[in-house]
């Protein structure tokens, strides 16, 4: 199909959908290291930029189901949808955007990490936008599902907002299922980034263990969930990001940056920005079986009382 008869069709959808992907038991796929799907670099004007990194950051926040999020993105008279291929038939459903925030308050989250292998974007007068975005998503490293999404924008007040989402979804087979460490790192930092404690203790056996600067090591999926709890709570605009990866023998290295505001409880209103890393062991199941951090304590310290300046 040429790309003017796809957008002369996609033009027609008006419904569409976030990652309301089928659960998968974390233990049922292969486990192997393997490089990350490269994406298509194309040279892209600052309109067809801002579209694309509006599309990264609302597969972001749906990956950790960050509603309060979602809403600046999404109009609150869009529709949603899937068409969902399961056993040689594809099955459709459409939901307005506010039933579906409300959908997802009342049934049980796991994170999941949706990355775009390409885009597609045409924009017309500068004003709307067609946008395609083929992507896998991931649960803990492992790709679930090839989900292919569909977007309309308008520009409003000199900002690209999302009036309409709309996407097919096809689970992987298992031999596709492959799991992927670089992949499991980069969930892992969103996970901390999602004011959901419990998504980081999930990327962890459930007797991992989390050290951090030579404390007392958090035991369990419980207490490693409350050490993410009191970061969490004490920077609640807080981000993690992924710096490196680094494996070595049987360890592999997970460095990150801190950003964040000390606006929790008897907070100090001070910004910080800290660096760090893990090392990780991993049981047979691609979990972390223990964590050792480490990071400047004096200097984040110093940053909770004066700030980052």
């Amino acid at each position: 199909m040429n790309r003017k008869l796809r957008y002369a069709i996609l033009s027609f959808i008006t419904i569409g959908a976030f990652g309301i992907s089928c659960k998968q038991e974390k233990d049922s796929s292969v486990l192997s290291k393997n490089v990350p799907t490269v994406s298509k670099v194309t040279e892209l004007n600052p309109d067809e930029e801002e579209i694309k990194t509006t599309i990264n950051e609302l597969l972001f926040n749906a990956g950790n189901y960050n509603v309060s999020a979602l809403k600046t993105m999404v109009s609150d008279k869009a529709m949603l949808g899937i068409s969902s291929l399961k056993d040689g038939t594809w099955f459709n459903t459409e939901i307005a955007i506010n039933d579906f925030f409300k959908s997802i308050e009342k049934r049980e989250r796991s994170p999941y990490c949706e990355l775009p292998n390409d885009y597609d974007i045409l924009i017309t007068e500068g004003q709307l936008a067609l946008a395609r975005a083929d992507c896998n998503l991931y649960r803990w490293g492992i790709p679930q599902s090839r989900e292919v999404n569909h977007f309309t924008f308008i520009k409003e007040n000199e900002k690209w907002k999302i009036l309409n989402i709309s996407w097919t979804k096809e689970e992987l087979p298992n031999e596709q299922q492959i799991y992927d460490v670089e992949i499991f790192a980069r969930g892992y930092a969103q996970a901390w980034c999602s004011q959901r404690p419990n998504f980081v203790s999930s990327f962890f056996a459930e007797d991992g263990e989390l050290t951090v600067n030579n404390g007392e090591p958090a035991k369990g999926t419980l207490e490693i969930t409350n050490v993410a709890k009191g970061f969490m709570e004490a920077f609640p605009d807080m981000i993690v990001s992924l710096d490196s990866l680094k494996t070595k023998s049987d360890k592999t290295q997970f460095y990150w940056t801190l950003t964040g505001t000390n606006n929790g409880l008897n907070g100090t209103g001070n910004k910080v920005k800290i660096s760090g890393f893990e090392e990780w062991t991993f049981n047979d199941k691609g979990l972390i079986q223990k964590s050792t951090g480490s990071f400047d304590e004096n200097e984040y310290k110093r940053q909770l009382e004066v700030g980052t300046n």
